[in-house]
């Protein structure tokens, strides 16, 4: 793939950005900027090399027109907080207000342009309706730069049909992320660990399947444990439970132990009557794995487990986790998270924390991100990369 260096001297040339800007807001307050702050270097280096920045985004998942509850203008203050320069804003996407933000624009200036999913074109499955909203996308730059690994899993007008059009280069934070997932599928440095949690092991079903070749241990938590440890044939009371995945799970069980890798499931788990919100409050106590309380639900890995998942990965020289182990956001639930990403930040080697709630989770915990060797901005993104998918942002840039 072509890097931002290809492109040659940016100088006065309008260069239209691809970031993920899709942050959480509560209101209008930004209560995670770890993907701002992920997409600043490519943007700055654009910025300082004289190019006029145009930023393009999503934010949410709006239904084609303008919602205000999606829109980027918070991100673009705190974009131009970050960067230390002002960033200019239009209030559409490819309308009026961005023609005239485009063409006020001078060398090293940056705009950010309204959310890019306030128009249809943009997720349209119709290549016609996605083709014209990406002819106007293009029409405000004379080269792409795709930054936004997130989204290049999809084929979206400003993830794909644009990069067609322009002169087109990959930015610094999909270059690194590429270089991470080849690291962890080519080759990786053994011992490798692959550390799994969040909802649904159905979430997972391809990345298992992939990875029970590559790995040496597969480290499991969160409500996708319960699938497991049911399959196995214990009660799980309440707990998130998906029947139809039953057989599934005694497969990998089964092939893990032919292939000789180590699936290693809790021991003890945290629990509660219900699931916590703001009008209760919790009474969490710890019961054995293999006997979950008929009218109680898992809510966390327990402490005999949160140890045994840091003493599995002490040794490891390549790990990747994907997925909480609890319902970190509420303090009762989050000790197995706190103990996984603790065990991380000591790793002998490559530890990638594979984006989504597991980033949100190392910072909402107070974690150093330098401590980690990689924080991923793909989520699913990169969940497709180790299932061995083709990412249609990455294929285009490779054509």
């Amino acid at each position: 793939m072509s890097s931002i260096e290809s492109l040659g001297d940016l100088r006065g040339k309008r260069v239209l950005v691809r970031s993920d800007l899709n942050v959480p807001l509560d209101g209008t307050t930004i209560t995670d900027d770890g993907r701002i702050r992920a997409s600043v270097p490519t943007i700055k280096a654009l910025a300082e090399a004289g190019a006029r920045v145009v930023v393009t985004a999503h934010l949410g998942r709006p239904k084609g027109a303008p919602d205000p509850k999606y829109s980027l203008a918070p991100v673009a203050e705190r974009l131009g907080e970050l960067l230390g320069q002002p960033v200019a804003f239009a209030t559409d996407t490819v309308g009026e207000s961005a023609e005239q933000v485009v063409r006020g624009l001078g060398d090293g200036d940056v705009a950010l342009l309204e959310n890019v999913r306030f128009n249809e074109g943009e997720t349209s499955k119709d290549d016609a309706v996605r083709a014209a909203f990406a002819d106007r996308l293009a029409s405000f730059a004379d080269a792409f730069v795709s930054d936004g690994f997130g989204v290049v899993h999809r084929k979206q007008a400003s993830v794909y049909d644009v990069a067609l059009r322009l002169p087109s280069a990959m930015g610094g934070l999909v270059k690194a992320e590429i270089d991470v997932l080849r690291r962890l599928t080519v080759d990786p440095e053994r011992p490798y660990v692959v550390v799994l949690g969040g909802s649904k092991v159905s979430d997972k079903l391809a990345v298992i399947d992939n990875l029970l070749g590559k790995a040496d241990k597969l480290l499991i938590g969160g409500g996708m444990v319960f699938t497991f440890l049911a399959a196995q044939g214990h009660e799980v009371g309440k707990s998130l439970l998906e029947t139809d995945q039953l057989e599934t799970c005694r497969t990998y069980l089964r092939e893990a132990a032919e292939k000789g890798v180590e699936i290693v499931l809790p021991t003890d788990i945290v629990v509660d009557t219900q699931f916590p919100s703001g009008d209760t409050v919790p009474s969490p106590r710890v019961v054995p794995a293999s006997a979950i309380p008929a009218d109680a639900l898992g809510l966390d890995i327990g402490p005999d487990s949160a140890a045994a998942f840091a003493a599995a990965l002490a040794d490891a020289r390549t790990v990747f986790w994907n997925g909480p182990m609890g319902v970190f956001e509420v303090p009762e639930f989050a000790e197995g998270t706190r103990a996984v990403a603790d065990a991380l930040t000591k790793v002998q080697g490559l530890s990638v924390v594979g984006g989504g709630d597991s980033a949100a989770a190392v910072r909402a915990l107070g974690f150093d991100e330098s401590a980690f060797g990689h924080i991923s901005t793909g989520g699913g993104a990169s969940l497709e990369y180790l299932e061995g998918k083709e990412l249609p942002g990455i294929a285009v840039l490779e054509r």
